[in-house]
């Protein structure tokens, strides 16, 4: 084994955060650096967690009627620039293919920075009567984008997995209900499986994807107090179907432009698990999303190797045949503590301790990595209390999530009061707002604070106060913090 990974977290969360979260990552076996800046390499640990994320996701989206697809990863520029302000506001990302092999290109190809134009060039074929629609895709696969500066695993990286979903309607009304039935999965699939809470709401025009009438995102809260959005569903109105020339032949014998959604979510869901759940000696995955969710350390001397490690295949067998997926570690190389040590850093919920005199008193040793609380429980109970504290860690998980979320939004309706505040704590800061793009970029320029988002819920407050920075009458309640 490397140093780097028998060293063990060697910073403490709350002191020196981004430090001690590229430790977890790379420690924990869930990425690594490559040999291209904004690049990284996933590792089986950390592809497993993309998986369980894949597993659940995919599944509900076939049970609301969508299918997969697949696109190629090269878009030719003449392509983009059919929908010129979409494109350009990728511009600056963009990464160009020019050659192939010795061989100069008439065209330059862009790798795929998000497939709109691609996708939509194709829907124009497909559809020509209202009897082709809806078409109501979902694309899992890689972007990229030229993030070199203040590059991050798993938060911004120059490519990253993710999934797409891309929809073609009749009507606006059929577009708006996609857009908030995936924003809806996305926040309670989240919310039950990686027990994050998150905000709920619109984007600002300045803030929205490029191209869409309106984006609507979930906005969560990381440890170190600043914001991440988790996952963004967009009406894109007829901003696509026009200049692709996607419409179909109505029932009343017209020809109308269909009307589109586009929504996807990202490996960020792994860095949001890290920053949310993890503490000073690694990752805690909750249950629901773990890959492991049990491991079994057998605890023995050479001359008792036998009859612990076979007990241990035994619960193990058995456990697996109760659904739980577990994992048995019975490696001669390495002590009983170092494997602990191991598996706290890897965040796996729940540790089987299981030594000779356990056997002796049919029983084993659980510990819980989020509390490091220690039980010890009959063998032949074991399956129902595995499963009740798993259900426990996910609840209790959940819980202090949401607790931390709540009290880290602050109202507050004084300018030079959430500029302190911005300086000194992070958070959610709720604030009245008029709508203006000229005091949002005014409050970026000097706080460094955006609107993160427009909360679909409490907006009655805007009636009774004024904007946070031109004090004229406030339009909407909106949060503003610093974030990733």
């Amino acid at each position: 084994m490397n140093s780097v990974k028998e060293v063990g977290i060697t910073v403490n969360k709350k002191d020196s955060f981004s430090e001690w979260y590229t430790q977890v990552v790379l420690k924990a076996g869930l990425a690594d650096y490559s040999p291209i800046k904004g690049f990284i390499v996933l590792r089986p640990y950390g592809f497993s967690l993309w998986e369980s994320i894949i597993s659940i996701l995919d599944s509900r989206f076939k049970e609301t009627g969508h299918q997969n697809g697949y696109l190629p990863g090269l878009i030719p520029e003449s392509l983009l620039a059919r929908e010129k302000d979409h494109f350009e506001g990728f511009t600056p990302e963009v990464f160009w293919v020019t050659k192939a092999g010795n061989k100069n290109l008439s065209e330059k190809l862009a790798l795929r920075p998000t497939s709109e134009t691609l996708a939509y060039s194709i829907f124009s074929k497909w559809v020509s009567s209202y009897r082709d629609l809806p078409i109501r895709m979902n694309y899992w696969n890689t972007a990229l984008r030229a993030e070199i500066k203040a590059t991050k695993p798993f938060i911004r990286t120059s490519e990253f997995l993710w999934q797409e979903g891309h929809t073609v309607h009749a009507t606006e009304q059929e577009a708006e209900k996609e857009v908030m039935l995936i924003l809806g999965l996305y926040q309670k699939t989240i919310k039950e499986f990686l027990a994050i809470p998150t905000i709920m709401g619109f984007k600002s025009n300045k803030e929205k994807f490029v191209g869409a009438k309106y984006t609507t995102s979930l906005e969560g809260l990381m440890a170190d107090g600043k914001a991440l959005q988790m996952g963004t569903s967009h009406h894109l109105g007829q901003n696509f179907s026009k200049p692709f020339e996607i419409k179909y032949l109505g029932k009343d014998s017209r020809e109308h432009f269909a009307w589109q959604t586009s929504w996807g979510v990202s490996w960020r869901l792994i860095g949001a698990l890290i920053m949310v759940h993890g503490d000073d000696k690694g990752l805690i995955i909750p249950p629901k999303i773990a890959p492991i969710q049990v491991v079994i350390v057998p605890i023995f001397k050479d001359k008792n190797a036998l009859i612990v490690k076979a007990k241990a295949k035994e619960i193990l067998q058995s456990l697996k045949n109760a659904g739980l997926r577990v994992h048995l570690d019975d490696r001669d190389e390495y002590t009983s503590g170092w494997k602990f040590n191991e598996w706290e850093i890897r965040g796996v919920p729940l540790r089987i301790n299981l030594g000779p005199k356990d056997i002796e008193k049919s029983q084993v040793e659980l510990v819980r990595r989020d509390t490091g609380e220690k039980s010890f429980v009959n063998i032949s109970g074991l399956k129902d209390n595995i499963i009740l504290f798993l259900d426990k860690i996910q609840d209790q998980l959940l819980n202090r999530a949401t607790k931390f979320l709540n009290e880290n939004i602050t109202r507050i309706s004084n300018y030079d009061i959430l500029k302190s505040m911005l300086g000194k704590k992070g958070g959610f800061f709720l604030s009245g707002w008029c709508e203006s793009q000229i005091c949002e970029t005014k409050i970026k320029d000097e706080t460094g604070a955006d609107i993160r988002i427009i909360p679909f819920d409490g907006q009655e407050e805007s009636e009774s106060t004024v904007c946070i920075y031109c004090r004229e009458p406030a339009k909407k309640m909106a949060i503003f913090a610093h974030a990733y």
